[in-house]
């Protein structure tokens, strides 16, 4: 503290300097007259105030800080200034503190007076609360005087309970933006996962700590019809219920474009559109798949998003390579479609960055650590799902949103193997292509045990879904009946991309009722373009319980 620029304005400074000099008192030139442009500079030695001039006690009472002074390896208590008497009551000198000063064991004081007697050096705790609710930061400085016997602590508190309570309402209103964002989050997600009948899917869904904001990850299951599977990982590149709601929009446009049955870079590439319109400011990582159990491979198309693993049954792991796009929402780019295996008895791993992402730790290495922790990992999906978040050592105090989708499928054998078949036959020649069709599908269905009244529809299904594609197909044309555990799945292929729609004939047409009758029949059905060009139509029959 500079005593000289404002003791001319300390009472009595003028009297006492007007006792050194017979002339006029220069710090009341100072305080009334031209100001110098350095005072300090100027002034005459003789006119400044020597510290000891001022009572420490004086300074101490006046002091709106909590002052106490206590000495002595039983902290005894020497001195405590009006402020500290005022919030805790009076003191008794001499007595310690352990058995005088409740608010010592509040703060935490006797360790800490423990520490700078034995140290010499300065302690301070920050905002430790007291019984009656008050919070304070306190230091505590050695001092060190012969008339303090085995020396003595100056001991300096502030209040602070504005402060503290303010920081609790901040986190308090943390507290609730957080939760309000993972139930936000969490509602967006699934909240029962499509259980395919070619596969075993589990996922799960981890928010970061208490600390740190809720992302954007998401994951989704679609079924697509004759048994083909939509699977969707992804993540918004941003915290909060901001992130969340561009989330929910990202997966509520997927599953619409799901429904369009496109290719998997062409869904990313609707995707990408829609996710500049919704934020431009939001990216978002994504991989969209497609399992289909008549080709045993998962179609795919990345945008930025991290490789899909995929185990085999030997324990061999497998990493999908490109191609892989930029993130959504930067547009100006042409997603393209890959493929991997997923033969019987293995398992594809989708999964979002804060499952492999370390601080200073290449993200590749978090990507080979999964990859190791999934060849040695076997079971459920959900059991492998528990698996991979204790191998990457995934717990309650992750600092980062993961998000796991583990998709399984199994090697049947035995009994459960007698629930699921296939059938095909290249549909060739003209006219003749047609009962041969229904002839092969009604074996088929004999062959397979249905009752009557299903095989009958099956046969007719098929007879209009053939007749449908001779008549506006082009070859090569084929027929592919499947059965699974809970369905009979038929589905006719040919070379032209035009897909057809269900219209209302009219009485005197001949023809344009195939789709109706299909419609009126089966469960479901639908038609899709195929990677190679063509289409495909298809429709399916519950089985009975």
């Amino acid at each position: 503290m500079n005593f000289t620029r404002w003791s001319a304005r300390l009472p009595g400074t003028q009297r006492r300097a007007a006792r050194g000099t017979e002339g006029s008192v220069p710090a009341a030139r100072g305080e009334y007259g031209p100001q110098a442009e350095h005072p300090a500079e100027d002034a005459d030695p003789g006119d400044v105030p020597a510290l000891e001039d001022f009572s420490v006690r004086d300074l101490l009472g006046r002091l709106p800080g909590l002052v106490a002074l206590v000495y002595g390896p039983e902290h005894r208590i020497a001195y405590v200034n009006e402020a500290y008497a005022s919030a805790f009551g009076s003191r008794t000198v001499g007595a310690t503190v352990a058995a005088t000063c409740p608010e010592a064991e509040d703060l935490g004081l006797l360790p800490l007076l423990d520490q700078v007697l034995r140290s010499g050096k300065p302690r301070t705790v920050k905002s430790r609360r007291t019984a009656d609710g008050g919070s304070y930061t306190v230091t505590c400085l050695p001092v060190d005087s012969p008339r303090l016997d085995g020396g003595g602590v100056l001991v300096h508190a502030v209040d602070v309970t504005d402060h503290a309570e303010a920081a609790e309402r901040l986190r308090a209103s943390e507290r609730r933006h957080r939760e309000t964002a993972v139930t936000l989050q969490r509602s967006l997600l699934p909240q029962e996962l499509e259980q395919p009948d070619d596969l075993r899917i589990a996922a799960t869904y981890q928010p970061g700590v208490a600390d740190a904001a809720v992302g954007g990850d998401w994951y989704d299951v679609i079924t697509l019809g004759a048994g083909r599977t939509a699977l969707v990982i992804g993540d918004v590149m941003g915290r909060g219920v901001r992130a969340a709601a561009v989330m929910g929009q990202l997966r509520t446009a997927v599953r619409a474009y799901a429904r369009l049955d496109l290719p998997p870079h062409e869904v990313l590439q609707l995707l990408d559109g829609l996710a500049a319109e919704i934020d431009a400011s939001q990216i978002a990582t994504c991989v969209y798949a497609v399992h289909d159990p008549n080709e045993g491979k998962l179609l795919y198309a990345s945008a930025g998003h991290l490789p899909i693993l995929v185990r085999d049954e030997d324990g061999t792991v497998r990493k999908a390579g490109d191609p892989t796009g930029p993130p959504l929402g930067t547009g100006g780019w042409l997603h393209t479609s890959g493929s991997i295996a997923l033969p019987p008895g293995s398992t594809a791993v989708l999964y979002t960055d804060g499952l492999v992402e370390r601080r200073r730790e290449d993200i590749d290495e978090g990507v080979e650590a999964l990859a190791r922790a999934l060849a040695g990992a076997a079971g459920t999906p959900q059991v492998i799902c528990d698996r991979l978040l204790r191998a990457l050592g995934v717990t309650a105090e992750h600092d980062d949103d993961v998000a796991v989708l583990v998709v399984q499928h199994p090697a049947r054998d035995g009994a459960d193997a007698e629930l699921f078949h296939n059938a095909a036959l290249e549909l060739l020649g003209g006219v003749e292509a047609a009962p041969r069709a229904r002839a092969f599908a009604s074996g088929v269905l004999s062959s397979w045990r249905f009752p009557v009244e299903l095989r009958d529809l099956g046969v007719l299904a098929t007879s209009e879904l053939v007749a449908n594609s001779l008549q506006h197909g082009t070859p090569p044309m084929r027929l592919r009946l499947r059965r699974t555990d809970r369905r009979l799945i038929i589905e006719v292929t040919d070379g032209d991309d035009h897909l057809p729609r269900r219209r209302r004939a009219e009485t005197e047409d001949e023809a344009g009722r195939g789709i109706s009758i299909i419609a009126t029949i089966a469960s479901s059905w639908g038609s899709r373009r195929t990677p190679g060009g063509g289409k495909a139509v298809w429709c399916e029959f519950a089985l009975p319980d």
